[in-house]
């Protein structure tokens, strides 16, 4: 019983996400841009597009951290070894994100206006850059522990 309210409660998210993420997109990609006459076109609803980003990317961390604290409080009572593994898993985001930091490129960009000069500073290139590689290595891993279950699940019959 409580499987099938797990996967319903995720089903429901999921959908609300992605059906939220296509209207957002739709008015980022459809909204016309700022000035039709300058020569790099910006999308009026930009700004909308990044807040979104932002908050699903903060609701992920948060999730991430609070369950992965929860597990592991809840399974050091029952299972000590487990319990260090979820905690493991902490560590190794939080390590991810040191790595990826520590190759982010701080060099300014050039022609950056006056809005966007102010975060045109090391400390936050490199966080976008951060951010950026942590995705494409957390993509990269999603892809091969598909493959590698895909692959796993063929041999095991």
């Amino acid at each position: 019983m409580a499987v099938t309210k797990i996967r319903r409660l995720s089903s429901w998210t999921l959908w609300t996400v992605a059906l939220i993420s296509l209207v957002v997109l739709g008015f980022f990609y459809l909204g016309g841009v700022v000035d039709p006459n300058a020569e790099q076109l910006a999308p009026v609803n930009t700004d909308l597009l990044l807040y979104w980003c932002y908050i699903i990317f903060i609701i992920t961390i948060i999730a991430l951290v609070i369950l992965g604290l929860f597990q592991f409080v809840s399974s050091v009572r029952t299972k000590p070894k487990s319990a260090l593994a979820s905690l493991g898993v902490l560590i190794l985001f939080a390590a991810l994100l040191g790595l990826t930091y520590s190759m982010g490129d701080a060099t300014a960009l050039p022609g950056i206006n006056e809005d966007s000069a102010q975060f045109n500073t090391p400390f936050w290139l490199k966080v976008s850059d951060m951010w950026i590689f942590s995705m494409f290595i957390l993509l990269a891993i999603c892809i091969l522990a598909l493959i590698g279950g895909s692959v796993i699940k063929v041999f095991r019959k």
